[in-house]
């Protein structure tokens, strides 16, 4: 197989994987009634070191300003999420993961941590570490050509 055939090949691979992971996932939160958006929302907000602006949670999810101002409507409808006006700019509006917002992500990561350890348990430490490191350095090229 030529290198460009084998690079297209790889980068087909590499977006259905990611789309047929998140996919599955997704099918395994339904019954916390939680939506793709929703529970990766929540995900990005727990993980986060600071509290994150909507903008901010908006490029995380790589949607447009207006769809994470209705994701966050709905959180926040949910009792999940809270808004903050920041103290050194009223236009900003920081969202933080209520208690029950913690509690709903605690068994997003329970459900994941399953869900991952079933997927890839097959696979032996060299092989995990060495395909994390690939896809790491893809986010890195990614990341600094986008700049």
């Amino acid at each position: 197989m030529s290198k460009d055939l084998l690079q297209e090949a790889f980068a087909l691979a590499l977006h259905d994987s990611a789309r047929a992971w998140r996919h599955a996932l997704d099918r395994r939160l339904k019954g916390l009634g939680l939506s793709q958006a929703s529970w990766m929302s929540i995900a990005f907000l727990a993980r986060a070191e600071t509290p994150l602006t909507q903008t901010e949670l908006a490029n995380r999810l790589s949607v447009e300003g207006p769809t994470v101002v209705a994701m966050v409507d709905r959180l926040q409808r949910a009792g999940l999420v809270r808004r903050e006006i920041a103290p050194e700019d009223r236009r900003i509006r920081r969202v933080l993961l209520t208690p029950e917002g913690r509690t709903v992500y605690a068994e997003v990561r329970r459900v994941a941590g399953d869900f991952r350890r079933e997927m890839l348990d097959g696979l032996n430490a060299a092989e995990l570490q060495q395909a994390t490191e690939l896809l790491q350095r893809l986010q890195r090229f990614t990341e600094e050509s986008s700049r």
